[in-house]
Parts: structure tokens; C-alpha cells; sequence
């Protein structure tokens, strides 16, 4: 017997343990719909006596426009740089006192205030956080200096291969869709975005009814829920605004090459695929996990370990409240890239073409049950998933029906949306010389 199937049945038997032992302890959360309209999540979980905290706003780059692109990243980031009560030190100070931290991310589909402290802080960690939230200064001197770090991030960006490449295919494939943009946004409107736009961006996203605080530790989740709700009184609240329509997204199947010197050339091939709402939305998920998924992901076994073509390769379909996308990708040495590719495009044809095996899928839904399952051990990334499927619009019971998805997953599945979706390859291509 070889040592690669022994360590694949080793991974799997692991992966399966975990799925098991994860899912029987994490049990859904209270979910509340305040008045306000503010929802509110709490996680009962006294395995540690850390507790953790989310706060998303269905405020991203899926609201902007190419006038105002970046403007959701650069808010969040000021957010931190002072409010009413407290200087940017003094938020750092408290975060530290009770044993955390309080940090801001913005993305497509939501941006985040994120929160830890020991457990018995938890009221000081939920203050903190809506003193953030509802009352920022947004001091015009850090404005300008945040501006700034986002341009030179942007720069950065395209002086990378990998990241130019993932930033072209992502333009190419969704088109106009402002999910085609980076959330780091545009250098343009960057310029041009003031502390009158941030405040006005804050004032319009920053609503009750846009808000979601999920919460996840040693607490009782009605004491969180009577907290939160008193904590976020003052927040602005109306009827939830109606999102104007977007740009279809609509792919250009077509092939890109970009010329870069570059010691590592990059190949990726991407596909619309659908939503996370979506009915194919697991069988899709085995799909881009029998691609890409790991050292059993076909490119890794096929592309780079029979064939040497490649240094690395991986494939991902992230989660999307809108259009998702299928990607694979590999890298490989510049005078390997032609051929790299073709092999790359041959097995997205082959596994359209040929049914994958028994073995071969149950790899692929171990692999999938087993990140996942382990990327929620602690309480920070538990309330991070709560919040985030609760945007998304598939509630906080997702993970439990998602996992009974993917063990429900055929043969037959996986086969028909790999015809369904794997049609027309958008083909970025990046190497020192065009080929």
C-alpha cells in the first residue's frame, strides 16, 4: 500500500472526527429582531471564558460605484481613530483592559467591527463597540493618512503577480458588477472621498435595520440581548433601504495575458457560479473542493504531482450574497506556463466530461466538512459565521443545513454542475513574456 492513500484515508477519518465532534457542540444561537430593526445574535458556548463579538453592516463594496469605490474600506478603517468619548488611544487602552482587542474590516457584501474580551468584560467589550459604531469623530487628519496606506496597498497590488492577476480575472469575469472592483477600491476616488462623504456614508449604512451584532461566549444570551438593545438605542433606524439594481454580472469568456517580469508565472480560470442562497450551492462547493481542495484536490495530484507543471494550485469558491464565482489557479515556472495551462484546462474538461469516483468525492466532502468545522472552534469565528450567513440572507442555521447539504452530494451532482457552470473559462494568464 502507498503512502499517499494511507495518509488520504488518515485525513479523511480526522476530517470526518472533527465534523462530528464540532457540529455536536455548536449549537444555533438565539437570534432577536429588536424593534429597531437591529438583529441580534448570541452563541451560549462556556467552553472558554473568552467571549467574542461581531458587528456587521450591509455596507460594502457591493454599494458603491466607481465615483466612490474604496469609500466603505477607508470608513471603516477611521472608525477607530476616535469618537466622541474616546481618542484613538483610549479605544486601544479599553480594548487592552479588558482582555481583547477591537479591530475593522470592510468587504463586498458587509464591513465589520470585531470584538474580544474576557468573558466577564462582556458589557465593557459591547460599550466599547457601540461607542465605535454610533459616535466616530472621523478626525480629518487620519483620514488623510489612511487614504494614503489604501493607495500604496493599491500599488502594491498591481506590482504582485498574483494579486494583479486574481484582480484581473475578478474584472473580467463579473464585468460590471461592482464585485469585478477591489474592496480596496479605485486610486481616483480615493483622491476625492472627504470626511463630509465618510460622515454621510456612515450616516446612511449605519442603521439599525443594516446592523447585526452576534455575539458569542460564556454569557446568557437574554442579558446580551437586553444590553445590545439598550446599548444601541440611539441607533439611527427608518425602513431598511431599498438596494438599487445592479449591473448584470456577465463574464467575458475570453483569455487575458498580462506581461510582467515575474520568477513565477500565474494561470487562473474563473466561472460565474451561483449564490450562496442557492440550491446548487453545496454540490458546487464538492466541485471546487475536488479541483482544488488541498493536497487530494485533482490539480495538486495531477498537475503537480504526475506531471510537475506546477509549484502550487488551488481552486475556491467563495460565499456570496450576489453572483459567486468558481475559481482554479496554479503557479508554475515561466517555461512551463503553456503547458500548465493546457493541463489546468484539461481537467476542468475532464471532470465535466468523466464522472469524479466514490473515493474521490468522499475526499472532497471530508476535506470540506473538516476546514469548515475547524475554522469554528473558537468563539471569534463563531460569531463571525453567525453574523456573516445572517447577512448573506441564509440565516444562522446554515452551517448545520450546509454540512447535511454536502454529505448529501452525488456522483451525479457534482458531474451535472460542473456542466452546468464549467462552460466558458475566463483565462488570466501572467508571465514575463507573453505565451
Amino acid at each position: 500500500m502507498s503512502r499517499r492513500p494511507a495518509l488520504a484515508t488518515v485525513a479523511l477519518g480526522a476530517a470526518l472526527l472533527w465534523a462530528g465532534v464540532g457540529f455536536a457542540i455548536a449549537q444555533a444561537p438565539r437570534r432577536e429582531r429588536l424593534p429597531s430593526g437591529l438583529t441580534v445574535l448570541v452563541r451560549e458556548n462556556t467552553a472558554t471564558p473568552v467571549l467574542a463579538a461581531s458587528l456587521f453592516v450591509r455596507m460594502g463594496s457591493r454599494w458603491e460605484t466607481e465615483r466612490d469605490a474604496g469609500i466603505s474600506y477607508l470608513l471603516q478603517q477611521v472608525l477607530l481613530k476616535g469618537t466622541a468619548s474616546r481618542s484613538s488611544l483610549e479605544i486601544a487602552e479599553t480594548a487592552e483592559g479588558i482582555g481583547g482587542g477591537i479591530s475593522a474590516s470592510a468587504d463586498l457584501d458587509f464591513s465589520e467591527l470585531r470584538a474580544t474580551a474576557l468573558s466577564r468584560n462582556w458589557k465593557k467589550m459591547l460599550e466599547l463597540m457601540a461607542d465605535v459604531a454610533l459616535r466616530p469623530t472621523l478626525p480629518a487628519g487620519e483620514i488623510d493618512g489612511e487614504r494614503r496606506a489604501m493607495l500604496t496597498a493599491l500599488r502594491s497590488r498591481q506590482d504582485q503577480p498574483f494579486s494583479l492577476a486574481m484582480d484581473t480575472v475578478m474584472s473580467r469575469v463579473y464585468g460590471e458588477h461592482p464585485y469585478g472592483r477591489p474592496v480596496l477600491g479605485r486610486a481616483a476616488a480615493l483622491e476625492h472621498i472627504d470626511r463630509g462623504a465618510l460622515a454621510a456614508h456612515h450616516q446612511r449604512f449605519y442603521r439599525a435595520p443594516r446592523m447585526i451584532v452576534s455575539v458569542s461566549g460564556d454569557v446568557a444570551a437574554r442579558e446580551v440581548v437586553a444590553e445590545i438593545g439598550r446599548l444601541f438605542a440611539d441607533a439611527p433606524t427608518g425602513d431598511e433601504e431599498t438596494d438599487s439594481p445592479l449591473p448584470a454580472a456577465a463574464a467575458r469568456a475570453d483569455r487575458t495575458v498580462l506581461v510582467k517580469p515575474a520568477a513565477q508565472a500565474q494561470v487562473l480560470v474563473a466561472f460565474l457560479a451561483p449564490p450562496t442562497a442557492h440550491a446548487d450551492y453545496a454540490a458546487v462547493k464538492v466541485l471546487a473542493a475536488t479541483l482544488g481542495g488541498g493536497m487530494a484536490g485533482r490539480l495538486f495530484t495531477e498537475v503537480r504531482d504526475k506531471r510537475g507543471l506546477a509549484y502550487s494550485t488551488g481552486g475556491a469558491y467563495p460565499s456570496r450574497r450576489g453572483p459567486g464565482v468558481l475559481y482554479t489557479q496554479l503557479g508554475t515556472a515561466p517555461a512551463n506556463q503553456t503547458r500548465a495551462e493546457a493541463a489546468m484546462l484539461g481537467e476542468l474538461e475532464r471532470i465535466r466530461r468523466d464522472p469524479v469516483s466514490p473515493a474521490e468525492l468522499a475526499r472532497a466532502k471530508a476535506y470540506l466538512i473538516g476546514q469548515f468545522t475547524l475554522d469554528r472552534r473558537t468563539n471569534a469565528r463563531l460569531a463571525w459565521y453567525d453574523a456573516f450567513f445572517e447577512s448573506l440572507g441564509v440565516g444562522p442555521d446554515f452551517p448545520d443545513r450546509y454540512v447535511r447539504a454536502v454529505e448529501a452530494v452525488t456522483v451525479e451532482d457534482v458531474q451535472r454542475v460542473a456542466r452546468t457552470y464549467l462552460t466558458a473559462p475566463t483565462i488570466v494568464t501572467l508571465g514575463p513574456v507573453a505565451q
